[in-house]
């Protein structure tokens, strides 16, 4: 019975510092979010210290570090130019119309 107690006494302990590579936890972490379907996300590694408004969503090297969680913008599928206007070429010429 002593045994048993000490063994789940140890298992605790490891949770609750857990000594998991980060790596490895994102990789499972992630894998999580998107069998949920979940596809515009970001997870970060960072320091336990430097966690402010972001989500956690596990803890990992002892707990001295965390992943985060954050949602990204949804990616779009067409290409985006800086130039608003079509170009000259896609555009019928008016003199061409003219000239048939």
């Amino acid at each position: 019975m002593k045994t048993i107690l000490v063994l789940l006494a140890c298992a605790a302990a490891a949770s609750a510092f857990d000594i998991k590579p980060c790596e490895e936890l994102k990789t499972e972490i992630a894998a999580k979010i998107e069998k949920n379907g979940v596809t515009n996300y970001q997870l970060d590694i960072v320091a336990a210290g430097d966690v402010k408004d972001q989500t956690v969503v596990g803890t990992c090297e002892g707990g001295t570090k965390k992943i985060t969680y954050s949602k990204t913008a949804a990616a779009s599928s067409a290409p985006v130019s800086s130039d608003s206007k079509q170009p000259a070429a896609a555009k019928p010429s008016p003199t061409a119309a003219k000239n048939k």
